[in-house]
């Protein structure tokens, strides 16, 4: 008799449903987070779990890893599309649990990509760079907006990375001499400082990923493309993973948030939908491209 599994994660704790082939509950239980004391709780149903669902949620990472070395056949449920009966009158976490299991065995769970653990790692690494270098991109405006509030007139972007550049330091000199109020030249020079820090650690980023990923052919063949660099490459391989998940083009350009999201009616457009699905790093990396594309590229000009 096969069984199927169902793990409801949360920060601490995760209820953990077990389900025969008629969808009866053999077990339901809540349980701390710890490997030790799950692993020991799914021993006895091992060799007849035909699989275990776990919910994609913010920490899966552990979890998922764990119970792959452990031997078990692990799937990483999609939340945004999972929907349960909406009659329901009471849900709690041990029916999400059971839900999930209860998907697994009638064959329609929405499944999430688990991606390979050896380039997860990189892929937020490159994600961090992503957030390191808004960080920066929100200190620089600082900067200028208080040029523009205090002198009357905006520095450009270029004057602002020379005044936090890596090798110089600071240029608390030219600060000085533009403010008359010393604590709004101790804020510039703070925005400046974390500019500096910020684009210290995006180097040092970009050197520990280039050094892992640039010899792949994804690699080579993206950043071959006219508007496509480094940065750009880098994010568009490191996302997608491996591009055969994916049954088609057009999904594909979906998962890039590529395609308009729009519902017609004789017509007319009655409303937006699902614009937000997608990966959002993707749907950045691809703007930017075709940005640039028209610039580096004649035929897209």
């Amino acid at each position: 008799m096969k069984l199927y599994g169902g793990i409801d994660l949360h920060s601490n704790n995760c209820v953990i449903a077990i389900i025969n082939e008629q969808g009866e509950t053999l077990s339901c239980k809540r349980l701390n987070n710890d490997i030790s004391v799950i692993l020991s709780f799914l021993a006895p149903y091992k060799d007849k779990l035909a699989g275990l669902v776990v919910e994609s949620t913010f920490n899966w990472y552990w979890l998922v890893d764990a119970l792959m070395d452990a031997g078990f056949k692990l799937h990483l449920a999609n939340p945004a599309a999972i929907q349960q009966y909406s009659g329901f009158k009471h849900a709690d976490d041990h029916s999400d649990a059971r839900w999930l299991a209860e998907m697994l065995r009638l064959d329609i769970l929405p499944e999430g990509y688990i991606y390979p653990r050896e380039l997860r790692a990189v892929r937020d690494l490159m994600r961090k760079r992503m957030d390191i270098v808004q960080q920066s991109t929100k200190n620089l405006l600082s900067v200028q907006s208080c040029y523009m509030r205090h002198l009357g007139y905006k520095l450009g972007s270029n004057k602002i990375k020379q005044m936090a550049a890596i090798r110089k330091g600071v240029d608390t000199e030219q600060v000085h001499a533009d403010f008359s109020s010393m604590n709004t030249a101790l804020s510039v020079i703070s925005n400046l400082s974390l500019i500096r820090c910020a684009q210290q650690q995006i180097n040092a980023i970009e050197g520990a990923i280039l050094k892992q990923t640039s010899l792949s052919p994804e690699f080579i063949n993206l950043s071959s493309i006219d508007g496509i660099g480094n940065t750009l490459a880098l994010t568009i391989m490191l996302e997608t993973g491996t591009i055969k998940r994916l049954d088609s083009p057009g999904n594909f350009s979906s998962y890039c948030r590529c395609v308009k999201g729009a519902r017609y009616s004789n017509g007319k457009k009655k409303g937006a939908t699902n614009q937000k699905n997608g990966n959002r790093y993707l749907a950045w990396a691809f703007t930017e491209a075709a940005n640039f594309a028209i610039r580096y590229n004649p035929t897209v000009k």
